[in-house]
């Protein structure tokens, strides 16, 4: 019999049996996000932060599904071409993606881990091809800021004020195709989340949620893959914002790991506080996958990075839960992102 091959790495961590890569991506979003650092990389900014629909929901229902054909068109791929879907978002019973996707006819996974749902999507989708089960997979997901706002906290005719510890909710739907098929980019393994609680009750300060969950995330892979925080050219968390990078930052020295060199936040990336408004930062699924497809994609493709390590993260409340007095807590999941045929896996 033929020697068994274990593809587990480390405790929570797996490796692939067979190769998986993103062949193609896109990134649609709204007004403020196209008017931020990284507005000229997007493939689609909006005007019209309703999309041309009557509502907010149904306008996240837009951006998810004029993402998933942008990516779809990159690829020269037809909605029966792909086998599954892994996709959620933000909103209660994921209706922003069971209506947004469910013309395309593909058989879907709806996914929920609050912002960390890009991360969630891509390991899912990665399992998937990488274990045989389809030779072509779609992971996608979206938020927008209204609806969101909605959803958690005030009604936008409410005008509360904000205190700087918030995140400014990301416009925006960022959809990935996953497959055998050779590319110049590569998901060379996977870092599965736990949830973590540390007992923080504020609603208006995610990145202090969050942060201890992409810690222990952080420091798993690099237990679980042997590395050291160097042996990535880029630690990249979705959510933090200034607030959560700091307290990530401080959490890892406590246990002997830097990774203020290496270390990113799509959420700081996205706006220009200063400029835009924005508290804290960005946050929301689509922060994390909008700039993964937009910025760091195209970087790993041209070379100027060879691996990185994305880590969005994820706030696991509901108005039900805050309510009701609990804290909030959080998750994170890891993929490791290489360009093909520079370094080992």
């Amino acid at each position: 019999m033929p020697e068994k091959v274990n593809y587990y790495v480390g405790e929570q961590s797996l490796r692939f049996p067979r190769e998986v890569y993103i062949t193609s991506s896109a990134s649609v979003v709204g007004k403020k996000e196209g008017e931020g650092p990284l507005g000229k990389c997007f493939d689609m900014v909006c005007g019209d932060d309703k999309f041309g629909e009557d509502n907010w929901e149904q306008a996240e229902s837009t951006l998810q599904k004029e993402a998933l054909a942008l990516a779809m068109g990159k690829g020269k791929l037809k909605p029966e071409d792909i086998r599954y879907l892994f996709a959620g978002d933000l909103l209660g019973q994921n209706i922003a993606t069971s209506f947004g996707l469910m013309d395309y006819e593909i058989p879907l996974f709806g996914l929920y881990g609050a912002c960390s749902t890009a991360g969630e999507s891509l390991s899912l989708a990665a399992m998937c091809v990488g274990a045989g089960y389809a030779k072509t997979v779609a992971a996608l997901t979206s938020s927008h800021f209204a609806s969101a706002e909605k959803q958690f906290r005030f009604p936008l005719e409410y005008a509360n004020q904000r205190p700087i510890s918030a995140t400014w909710t990301v416009t925006g739907s960022g959809a990935f195709i996953l497959s055998g098929k050779r590319s110049r980019i590569r998901i060379t393994g996977i870092t599965t989340g736990k949830i973590v609680d540390m007992g923080v009750k504020d609603s208006m300060n995610m990145g202090a949620a969050m942060a201890p969950a992409a810690a222990n995330l952080i420091a798993q892979n690099l237990e679980d893959f042997k590395r050291k925080p160097e042996d990535y050219d880029k630690i990249i968390t979705g959510d933090l914002g200034y607030v959560g990078q700091e307290i990530l930052i401080d959490l890892l020295k406590r246990k002997k790991i830097d990774i203020s060199s290496v270390h990113e936040d799509c959420g700081i990336l996205i706006y220009d506080k200063e400029k835009q408004g924005t508290g804290s930062g960005g946050s929301g699924c689509g922060c994390s996958a909008v700039t993964l497809s937009a910025h760091y994609l195209p970087m790993l493709e041209q070379g100027a990075i060879k691996r990185i390590l994305f880590v969005p993260t994820g706030a696991l409340l509901s108005t039900v839960s805050f309510n009701e007095g609990q804290s909030v807590p959080g998750i994170a999941h890891g993929v490791v992102i290489e360009q093909e045929g520079e370094r080992e896996s």
